[in-house]
């Protein structure tokens, strides 16, 4: 006999349970699943924002604000490391390449961060989207995600960066720099990180601004290395490409000395990772604990109604059915609320984590990947596993009472 025409008729007696106890189990489900989901997408997205800092030179202080706010341009007054390493850095037959990076300033919102072309082109690894990198002083090149087109020119402003993106706040339009003026001449491709919000405009321009000089002698007009040693100003960062790994450890022992610190990006985003890591375990020990409170309310929700379908079970008995055929029908539905309440779970939660990437891009200007790896796939497949063995208590006691007893009740 098809035992699924007793198991539909069972879910359409339950009515509204078979649809309140599957939304619980989903909702359970899914808060785990968007968790995990979401702390591997933020791990992998800030770890490619890091690519292209290989190696960071800064004045001696927190390593971790100077990751943040060079790599993630998190604003914060850093102190300044001495210009003239620029110099140094160009010389050294042990660097690949090396640029300063230096911040202040914002257009709408958007940081402007002084540079070089090279690092601007990610050292050749990127080309304008849109017209070309900055060759002179008074231009400015801007990231994907900004929205202002070639040949506008913009004002800066002393103020904070990061705030209402596009829109100028009356402390940015206080503090404007008259007479300085960038005119957009590239746009950059999605980098999926913060850089996508940034003006870069030439170092000598953000130096100048500020009544530093350019770093270079009055008759010169070229841009970068190699600077003026006695005329180049401080700069927040040095960004270091090696040319080999030995080569990077060899730089990071010799510039851990002598007034500066030398550091690998990788080692700050592993200390953060520890306490990421540890608040998501938290968060997943909480969320297991949750499902096996809804499952254990469910299973009990489960025995209740298969007591009362007992006299139905005892009728199939009485008219021929086998234990297994029972069996087999009260497992199936139980099974079905508790699997369907799993894949919904799946389902919610992927959706969960696509709502809450949406809402971190707009905070961190990361771009997130969210997708379900195997640590997802497996947590829903020991779920699935539980609740399989959970449906087995509702079916196995179907049969336990007599049927001339179920019967008589």
């Amino acid at each position: 006999m098809n035992p699924w025409a007793v198991v539909l008729a069972d879910l359409r007696a339950l009515r509204w349970i078979a649809w309140l106890a599957p939304m619980l189990i989903a909702i359970a489900v899914a808060v785990g699943v968007a968790v995990s989901a979401q702390e591997a997408a933020l791990r992998q997205a800030s770890a490619r924002a890091a690519d292209d800092f290989d190696l960071l030179i800064g004045a001696p202080g927190s390593a971790t604000q100077l990751t943040l706010t060079t790599i993630y341009l998190r604003p914060d007054a850093l102190p300044l490391v001495d210009g003239a390493l620029l110099n140094a850095l160009a010389g050294d037959p042990r660097v690949a390449a090396a640029a300063p990076v230096a911040f202040g300033d914002v257009v709408h919102g958007h940081p402007v961060v002084g540079t070089t072309a090279a690092f601007a082109a990610r050292w050749g690894r990127i080309a304008p989207l849109e017209g070309r990198l900055f060759e002179r002083e008074g231009e400015a090149v801007v990231g994907a995600d900004v929205r202002m087109r070639l040949g506008d020119s913009l004002t800066p402003s002393h103020a904070t960066a990061g705030q209402r993106i596009g829109v100028e706040r009356p402390e940015e339009a206080g503090h404007r720099h008259e007479g300085v003026h960038y005119v957009v001449v590239g746009r950059l491709p999605r980098l999926g990180t913060a850089w996508d919000q940034a003006i870069l405009v030439p170092i000598e321009s953000v130096w100048e601004t500020h009544g530093l000089g350019n770093g270079h002698a009055a008759d010169d007009a070229l841009l970068g290395a190699p600077f003026d040693a006695a005329k180049v100003p401080g700069v927040p960062a040095i960004v270091v490409r090696p040319k080999a790994v030995a080569d990077a450890y060899a730089l990071r022992a010799h510039y851990r000395q002598g007034g500066t610190m030398a550091f690998f990006p990788a080692e700050v985003l592993v200390s953060l990772y520890s306490v990421l890591g540890d608040l998501r375990d938290t968060i997943v020990v909480a969320t297991v604990l949750n499902d096996v409170l809804v499952f254990a309310a469910i299973t009990l929700l489960l025995l209740a109604l298969a007591g009362l379908r007992r006299r139905r079970y005892a009728l199939l008995r009485a008219l021929g059915a086998s234990r297994s055929y029972i069996l087999l029908t009260a497992w199936l539905g139980a099974a079905a609320i508790l699997l369907t309440g799993c894949l919904g779970g799946l389902a919610l939660g992927s959706a969960g984590a696509w709502l809450a990437a949406w809402f971190v891009q707009q905070r961190t200007d990361l771009a997130l990947g969210i997708g379900l790896g195997v640590r997802e796939l497996a947590q829903i497949g020991v779920l699935i596993l539980v609740a399989s063995v959970l449906a087995l208590l509702p079916a196995l006691a179907s049969f336990r009472t007599p049927v001339a007893d179920a019967l008589r009740s």
